[in-house]
């Protein structure tokens, strides 16, 4: 089994968070202290994302499910409570569907568009990453130095970037442009749409939409409660795909209610 990179903080009842194609365990960064203080919180980089090496095979979704459903093992965590954002909402949701977490949360989950909602999300992504590896970091960082660069750069998938560090943001740019699986996890989205909801009935699942996600759009959304009916539906307002940095507070709330559950 490939390492996975992981932070861990907190005590309380495990909860495992799953970040998005391109992205690393830092980017929950803005939710952990509080997170941490009733549960045990534990970050991951997934394999061939952050610090974590690529699998050996394609990096769909199916095969990213089983590497975490391995590395659950190898940490004994029986039935951790599982929260995930993007492609790893996605994860979220197909480990309730195996009956091997006590709880998923999945926040504006891969996997309710339609085909056409998928290619624009592919084609967003891969020509953002191709423009920030062209670019190069020194360029990146001199654009993220402004809140209008920030929005420039981030502004499809945090709804108010200018919340976000400088750092933090050129950071993002740079993780999804020097990630090995960015590519292959990408293109496997061909072969992902969820379904079969009434397989993930004996799990407790929320699922958190931002009303500003442009890229996965709100629409998707609007299709959770008609595949997914048992689920805890919240709209998260003035929030982005990628909501950690744009309202904390919510996104916490909503992983320690969909914990509890």
């Amino acid at each position: 089994m490939a390492p996975m990179h992981h932070v861990r903080h907190g005590s309380g009842p495990p909860l495992v968070l799953l970040h998005g194609v391109g992205s690393e365990a830092r980017v929950w960064s803005p939710v952990l202290d509080v997170l941490a203080r009733t549960r045990d919180v534990i970050a991951v980089d997934l394999p061939g994302f952050g610090a974590s090496p690529p699998l050996a095979c394609e990096p769909g979704i199916p095969a990213l499910t089983d590497a975490v459903v391995e590395w659950l093992g190898s940490m004994g965590l029986a039935h951790p409570h599982v929260a995930g954002n993007s492609m790893g909402g996605a994860i979220a949701l197909e480990l309730a569907r195996r009956g091997t977490v006590a709880s998923a949360t999945a926040v504006s989950p891969a996997g309710f568009w339609t085909d056409r909602e998928r290619r624009f999300c592919q084609a967003s992504l891969t020509n953002a990453v191709a423009i920030g590896r062209a670019a190069g970091e020194g360029f990146v960082r001199a654009v993220a130095a402004t809140a209008a660069g920030r929005a420039l750069l981030l502004g499809q998938i945090v709804a108010r970037p200018s919340r976000l560090p400088a750092d933090e943001a050129a950071r993002m740019v740079e993780t999804a442009a020097a990630a090995p699986s960015f590519g292959a996890a990408l293109r496997a989205f061909d072969a992902y749409r969820f379904g079969h909801g009434h397989e993930l009935r004996g799990v407790p699942v929320t699922v958190a939409w931002g009303r500003r996600d442009w890229l996965l759009i709100p629409r998707e959304g609007r299709r959770v409660p008609r595949l997914l009916p048992h689920a805890w539906m919240v709209w998260l307002e003035r929030c982005g795909h990628v909501p950690m940095w744009d309202d904390p507070d919510a996104v916490a709330r909503v992983l320690l209610e969909g914990s509890s559950r």
